[in-house]
């Protein structure tokens, strides 16, 4: 909690990746690929092609694509589309949200297409400021691109707003871009290397509110 004595001093904005810091993907992904050892298996395979595949590709092509690089059937990627409004919000994220909408400009920067990502957002009983996907932006995260257009969407400069990352792929983003960052690693996934690290990492949002009411000081 912020003291009395102490004036907050909230960014302007804050961004947040959707489907890592703020939604818990990984159990839908488990679920559709049949286990854990599988579903991060494919999940693992799904971020390395986003991270090298240049100029965006549609969202859904790389989810059947990184499927099939580690042998699951087609119907994995079905099943996770089926389910993709049942995907939950981690402990403490509407809670976070709503103590932080009247203080700061929210916005989600999502490496998804953009019909994914707003059923995906309105999850979420906030009004979002800026909704970004890699679809709108052209490239997938960590490119720079769909941080700055979320940044001009809202009209703040980096400076100005921090982000809340769910994979440390998005450390090579925030650090060209110039936002600090809170990594939300809830499931303890080690820094990618040559990733710059985050100013917090931690395994819940708890102390996500904390951090962003001294931001400023």
């Amino acid at each position: 909690m912020i003291t009395p004595s102490v004036p907050a001093a909230f960014p302007k904005a804050v961004l947040f990746d959707l489907l890592t810091a703020l939604l818990d993907s990984w159990t839908s992904w488990n679920h559709a690929a049949g286990s854990e050892q599988a579903g991060r298996a494919w999940r693992a395979a799904y971020l390395r092609l986003t991270y090298g595949c240049g100029r965006y590709i549609a969202y859904e092509q790389l989810v059947r694509e990184s499927a099939a690089q580690v042998g699951l059937h087609e119907s994995a990627a079905l099943a996770l589309e089926a389910h993709w409004l049942a995907l939950n919000p981690w402990p403490g994220a509407i809670d976070a949200l709503r103590a932080l909408e009247p203080h700061c400009k929210l916005a989600l920067v999502t490496n998804c297409s953009t019909r994914l990502g707003k059923q995906a957002a309105d999850i979420f009983p906030i009004r979002w400021d800026a909704i970004v996907t890699a679809e709108q932006a052209g490239v997938y995260k960590p490119d720079p691109q769909p941080y700055r257009l979320a940044l001009a969407q809202l009209g703040v400069q980096a400076h100005e707003a921090a982000f809340v990352a769910g994979s440390s792929y998005d450390m090579f983003g925030t650090a060209a871009v110039g936002l600090r960052t809170y990594w939300h690693n809830h499931i303890g996934l080690p820094l990618v290397a040559g990733a710059e690290p985050p100013e917090i990492e931690a395994p819940t949002l708890d102390a996500l509110v904390p951090w962003l009411g001294r931001f400023g000081l």
